[in-house]
């Protein structure tokens, strides 16, 4: 049990990550504040670090993670692509992202509850992502 917990919740995380960076990606040409993109592009760094920690501890378990699901990476790229074609601005690229770390905190908890059998290095990773999530969310609030 405690391996399938870990394996899953690590999928997850995996998941979330591959998200996350994908989301920055999407909206990184729409900032025009240098001091904002350099975050977001910090931020992406971050992600990408813990993707390999997820990575590496998955390879212990022989495991290739989770992909985004096409439906959700779809609406995603709808949702964000509507609204800045609406209103590109930073303010609507910081209210983005504070709604994608907020959904993605949201699951990552979930997930911690789901699987509490999982070890606890990855219950570590998932934390620290969280963590990563509600900094992003805290640092964007200055530029609604």
């Amino acid at each position: 049990m405690i391996e399938q917990d870990t394996i899953k919740l690590l999928r997850e995380c995996d998941a979330g990550i591959k998200m996350g960076v994908s989301s920055i990606d999407e909206v990184l040409e729409s900032i025009s504040n240098e001091k904002f993109k350099n975050y977001l592009i910090s931020c992406k760094l971050e992600h990408e670090k813990l993707e390999k920690e997820v990575e590496n501890y998955l390879d212990k378990y022989h495991d290739d993670g989770k992909e985004i699901s096409p439906m959700a990476k779809t609406m995603s790229w709808i949702k964000t692509n509507a609204r800045l074609v609406m209103d590109e601005t930073d303010h609507t690229v910081a209210d983005i992202m504070i709604d994608g770390c907020n959904m993605g905190i949201k699951s990552l908890n979930r997930y911690l509850n789901q699987y509490e059998a999982a070890d606890e290095r990855s219950k570590e990773i998932a934390k620290k992502l969280i963590y990563v999530e509600e900094e992003l969310v805290s640092e964007m609030f200055q530029y609604l």
